[in-house]
């Protein structure tokens, strides 16, 4: 139940990712009407801007390059969620249950998008995964009492930062591998490590 209250909850998993220690892109949360001038003072272009809640699958994710799209962004209404632009071109999805990293592969951005989700056209692949990754996805789900989540990590300027938690993560990965994943779910609640 842990889990799954952070769900789709941006605004929530970036608080717990503060309060844990998680690195984690500089983001803030803009409350209020016309955020615009206040955005401007702590970000400068480019920036990324998401729907804060309920949106996933790479929908709600918007690269900011200039007042044209903040305006359009805000135009959107609720509240504002900046974060800082990475400069990446790849990101890693590692699914944690219980305590273990069970699955983590890359997912790779087209040329012409800046995302990386595989629902957007990212590309999977299955290079190994840096241990530091792994590590930090471990640590991210046991310090955020998540049980069974996709984390998404990127690096940028050498630097390991957790994206987000997906407590509804896809399951293509899973698929394009050759395993099975309710049967893999029902193993792991069966052997109690769920």
């Amino acid at each position: 139940y842990h889990t799954y209250k952070f769900a789709m909850d941006k605004i929530r998993q970036t608080a717990m990712f503060q309060m844990a220690g998680i690195p984690h892109p500089g983001t803030r949360v803009f409350y209020g009407k016309d955020p615009r001038e206040r955005i401007l003072e702590d970000f400068s272009f480019p920036f990324i801007a998401k729907i804060p809640r309920g949106s996933a699958r790479g929908k709600g994710v918007f690269l900011i390059q200039t007042l044209d799209q903040l305006d359009a962004y805000l135009g959107l209404g609720g509240p504002a969620y900046i974060q800082e632009y990475l400069d990446f071109d790849r990101d890693m999805r590692i699914i944690v249950m219980g305590n273990q990293a069970v699955f983590s592969y890359w997912r790779i951005a087209r040329k012409t998008d800046f995302k990386t989700n595989v629902s957007q056209g990212g590309k999977i692949c299955f290079d190994p995964l840096p241990k530091e990754a792994l590590d930090l996805a471990l640590v991210t789900a046991k310090r955020c009492g998540w049980d069974d989540v996709g984390i998404d990590i990127a690096m940028s300027d050498g630097n390991y930062f957790v994206l987000e938690g997906n407590m509804k993560y896809g399951t293509k990965g899973f698929q394009k591998a050759g395993i099975n994943y309710k049967e893999l779910l029902c193993q792991l609640i069966l052997e109690g490590k769920v």
